[in-house]
């Protein structure tokens, strides 16, 4: 028989959820407030002591209610904050299943898809999620198998706030380990976001697929062109991260194909020498921008990725040569348009030019005495007292490299 206490307590519980079950939603919202103040951080066995053993009774009408409302916002980061409580409790795996059971994840993956809900409430979503992943293997892969990754994806890509698109970068990074079933998954749906318009979710799937390559050991080809694509952002903190992991990439099958992109990049199509802004002067319809254009700055990136490559590796080195990076290098160094191109072209070219002796000859035949000792004394600076027919020359120069020349000279070094 249950005691006077536990009957007393029985009744208190019965009457709070008939209150519930006829409250509207401003008392349903004072109700939530009082909750979430007084059961943030309770355990199992406390939130049962709480609800004379029936918190699942409460933690049902809660989902309940999200199902059938969460479309209109009604109360939403309440409820969420609320069914929080029961899913982060220590000891609360039954809360979880029984969460799941009623198709909680999926409502909220829906809510994170829904442009006209809050922003701070798909944040709570995600945080949900965290703690449905952090419950195991089994769990990841339900959020996997419930089209997870791509609605994630979706909201790192289109989110306006920085700290939601954190909380998603944590939760694909946990869905990406300890998972092998769908770790390529969650890969692709990072590869994904790389040609978004956010910076920020740019630098964060970079970030990210780093830390996969690590696990994943090879990269899928469809990685090769939004990586690269990646260099052309503005954004200086995008570029590092995407050079981070094409280092990461130089162990993988894709290596050659990226290494042919990279250097494609140094001579923009039709560009064979760098006259945009003679050109639109003859005619005045035409403003010459003041930006650089975005080739120019894909173009720059790729001269100092090169550079930083190369340095790594000797082989990668060897590779590029081939790929007939010294000529590419020096129609970088010629486009007087883009200072930074012919920054990081001249610094990169430098590199070349010391380690292999044949780069050199080519670099001084092509240069000339004068030209070429300016560029060995101050590789970073030279290109500033470089005159309009220098540059020409250097853009369209044809320098090239026999194939296994590169790999000759270094035995011989």
């Amino acid at each position: 028989m249950t005691s006077v206490k536990e009957q007393e307590a029985i009744r208190k519980l019965m009457v709070f959820l008939q209150e519930w079950d006829s409250a509207h939603k401003v008392a349903r919202s004072h109700m939530l407030n009082n909750f979430i103040k007084s059961n943030d951080g309770k355990t199992e066995p406390e939130l049962e002591l709480e609800f004379a053993q029936g918190a699942s009774l409460f933690l049902a009408r809660l989902t309940a209610w999200l199902r059938m409302t969460y479309t209109y916002n009604t109360c939403l980061n309440q409820l969420l904050k609320s069914i929080g409580i029961f899913l982060s409790a220590a000891s609360g795996r039954r809360y979880l299943i029984e969460f799941l059971e009623i198709g909680g994840v999926l409502i909220l993956l829906e809510i994170l898809g829904l442009n006209h809900l809050k922003e701070e409430d798909k944040r709570e979503c995600v945080k949900l999620l965290q703690l449905v992943a952090n419950s195991g293997r089994k769990y990841k892969e339900f959020i996997c198998e419930s089209y997870g990754v791509r609605s994630l994806a979706n909201f790192l890509a289109t989110s306006n706030s920085a700290e939601a698109q954190e909380d998603v970068q944590v939760l694909l990074d946990s869905l990406g380990r300890g998972n092998p079933k769908y770790q390529n998954q969650v890969y692709k749906g990072l590869v994904a976001v790389l040609p978004c318009a956010s910076p920020r979710a740019q630098q964060l799937a970079l970030q990210t697929l780093v830390v996969m390559q690590d696990l994943l050991g090879e990269a899928p080809a469809i990685l090769v062109e939004p990586v690269l694509g990646a260099l052309c952002s503005v954004h200086l903190d995008v570029q590092y991260e995407a050079i981070q992991l094409l280092k990461a990439l130089m162990a993988c099958q894709v290596r050659p194909a990226l290494l042919k992109g990279l250097v494609a990049l140094l001579t923009p199509p039709g560009e064979t020498a760098f006259t945009s802004c003679d050109e639109t002067a003859k005619d005045p319809a035409t403003l010459c921008p003041r930006e650089p254009m975005l080739v120019y700055i894909q173009q720059a990136a790729a001269a100092k990725a090169i550079g930083v490559l190369a340095k790594e590796s000797a082989e990668v080195a060897e590779e590029l040569i081939q790929l007939k990076v010294v000529h590419g290098l020096m129609v970088a160094v010629g486009n007087l348009d883009h200072a930074a191109s012919q920054r990081h072209a001249s610094i990169s070219l430098e590199y070349f030019v010391r380690t292999f002796p044949f780069v050199e000859e080519c670099a001084k035949a092509a240069l000339g005495h004068t030209l070429f000792q300016r560029f060995m004394d101050s590789p970073e600076t030279w290109y500033t007292k470089m005159d309009p027919v220098q540059a020409e020359e250097l853009a369209s120069n044809i320098v090239d490299i026999p194939r296994d020349m590169a790999r000759m000279q270094s035995a011989e070094g």
